[in-house]
């Protein structure tokens, strides 16, 4: 018998159960509220879940044990304490106003607090940065489709080939998890993410214990392999200059896994996404009330421990193992080298579970990124600029038809990034992720930062001069007038040695400050502040 039967109906199983729970979730869908919240009724436990499925993204599943082979350590874990500071620092703050002032979108709070325009920018950015990141992350996934071409095949395919694979995968995942989202909006989101929180980390749990089995010798072959510098380390405190405060100061912040990075940096990134980010901030606001959302929201922060350490391990002992057994078909990319060993190594039903984990990743996180960008779009844009041109405005209709449109430009952004990493096949995969989304949330948690925490500060235009000067500012730290000159062929901008370019963790932290602290020299108009 063919040994992939047994992974295809694995595969077939899992994809007609999720689409089938989605589409059953459909019903009794009446409004945009309904579609978007689910009716404030989801159980916090299934929110949890879904946040988790939300933050695993294929990225994550395959780039988080790629920098765990490439570092050989857990430094990159060290974020995960800052992300769950971050959690208890939004329930805090950003939670309860959410519920008070019942937004579908995060950004009304801001034009309640502030005015239009402030909520209109914040919208303009979110959009246009989940788009971004939710189309590169779902590159991520369709890596697995190529590599098993390769593997079908016996060549590796073209960089034209390769280019029509990824796109072809992008599609049918894309229409996939369209049809589900469409039909059932966010109760067939967080539904659906509990089933595939629970394959992925079935899949997770079983490559773990494979590896182990497999490697001979066990513990004493991997600490033997692992004995240089800096292997199986948990801290970093990043590069020290003895006598110098500047040189080392500068060192931390182009470090992109240190201490003061977990505590600091990760902390402003995980508050940005986890309190200003729609797509993050909707499913918590499923829960029946602001206690549960906290309880699903502060438990996925204290989940996040382990399930890093084991992505890290996972990419710590495949380096091992290939250590002991070279293959000389191994991929030079880091983030192929597990999806190459689940399908290489892994046996037929196992192989299948895994990659259902891996598509569990890519629709789980692509379909709340659907979902939220339907929804910010028809209530930040739709019902205040196009609804009163329309004789009879169907808000639920036009997030349907958005969720649509966004399923096609995210397919567009991740066949773009494809054609960025063939071109460029030493590029790291978390970096690029993450990084995107540093230019320009710092701007919105600088915002929302000042409307949560202060009564008499920040303008409605104040605070469109703070969020640029925070993307300037963020600009000109990580060298991105550079890069772009060097995408046009054109030499570098001169940059001084004290100037530091940091580190993609960093971003974000800066842009907060700055966004923040230009924007509280801003005053509302009387008339504003008085109601």
């Amino acid at each position: 018998m063919n040994p992939w039967l047994l992974d295809s109906f694995i595969l077939f199983t899992y994809f007609a159960a999720i689409i089938g729970i989605g589409l059953a979730a459909s019903r009794r869908q009446t409004s945009l509220n309904d579609y978007a919240l689910g009716g404030r009724k989801m159980p916090w436990w299934a929110v949890l879940a879904s946040i988790l499925a939300a933050e695993i993204s294929a990225a994550t599943f395959l780039g988080a044990p790629g920098e765990g082979y490439a570092l050989r350590n857990f430094t990159y874990a060290q974020l995960a304490i800052g992300t769950v500071l971050a959690r208890i620092f939004v329930s805090w703050i950003f939670i309860q106003p959410y519920y008070s002032y019942g937004v579908v979108s995060i950004y009304e709070f801001l034009e309640k607090r502030f005015g239009p325009h402030s909520r209109q920018a914040a919208s303009a950015v979110f959009l246009v940065t989940r788009a971004l990141a939710s189309g590169t992350r779902l590159y991520v996934a369709a890596i697995v489709l190529v590599l098993g071409w390769e593997m079908f095949s016996g060549a590796k395919p073209s960089p034209g080939a390769e280019l029509g694979i990824y796109f072809t995968a992008l599609l049918v995942l894309v229409v996939l998890t369209a049809l589900y989202t469409v039909a059932g909006g966010i109760r067939a989101v967080v539904w659906t993410d509990v089933i595939q929180a629970v394959v992925m980390f079935s899949g997770l749990g079983f490559v773990l214990w494979h590896l182990f089995q497999t490697i001979p010798g066990g513990m004493a072959t991997i600490t033997g392999k692992l004995n240089q510098p800096g292997d199986l380390t948990f801290w970093s405190l990043g590069p020290v200059a003895e006598g110098n405060l500047g040189t080392t100061l500068k060192g931390i912040l182009e470090a992109d896994y240190t201490v003061w990075t977990a505590f600091f940096a990760a902390t402003f990134v995980t508050m940005a996404t986890h309190g200003t980010d729609q797509d993050m901030v909707q499913r918590m606001l499923t829960a029946k009330n602001p206690a549960r959302s906290r309880l699903a929201l502060v438990g996925s922060g204290l989940a996040d421990i382990p399930i890093v350490l084991a992505f890290l391990g996972i990419g710590i002992l495949l380096w091992v193992h290939y250590q002991h057994d070279p293959d000389p078909n191994l991929p030079t990319r880091n983030a192929h080298v597990f999806a190459y060993y689940i399908l290489h190594e892994l046996p037929p039903g196992f192989r299948g579970l895994l990659i259902a984990g891996i598509f569990a990743t890519a629709m789980g996180s692509l379909s709340t990124a659907l979902n939220a960008l339907a929804t910010s779009w028809v209530r930040d844009w739709y019902e205040p600029f196009l609804a009163p041109r329309f004789k009879s405005p169907d808000s639920l209709r036009a997030a349907r038809w958005a969720t649509l449109a966004f399923s096609g430009l995210l397919v567009l952004i991740g066949a773009t990034t494809a054609w960025v990493v063939i071109t460029n096949p030493t590029s790291r995969i978390l970096p690029i992720v993450l990084g995107i989304f540093g230019y320009t949330y710092g701007s919105l948690l600088g915002i929302f930062l000042l409307g949560a925490l202060t009564k008499t500060r920040g303008s409605d235009h104040g605070n469109l001069v703070a969020m640029v000067a925070g993307f300037l500012a963020v600009a000109i730290l990580s060298g991105l007038p550079s890069d772009l000159l060097k995408l046009c062929g054109l030499p570098p901008l001169p940059r001084p040695d004290w100037l530091p370019l940091i580190a993609f963790p960093w971003r974000i932290t800066f842009g907060t400050l700055v966004t923040f602290f230009v924007g509280y020299l801003f005053r509302p108009k009387v008339d504003s502040l008085q109601s």
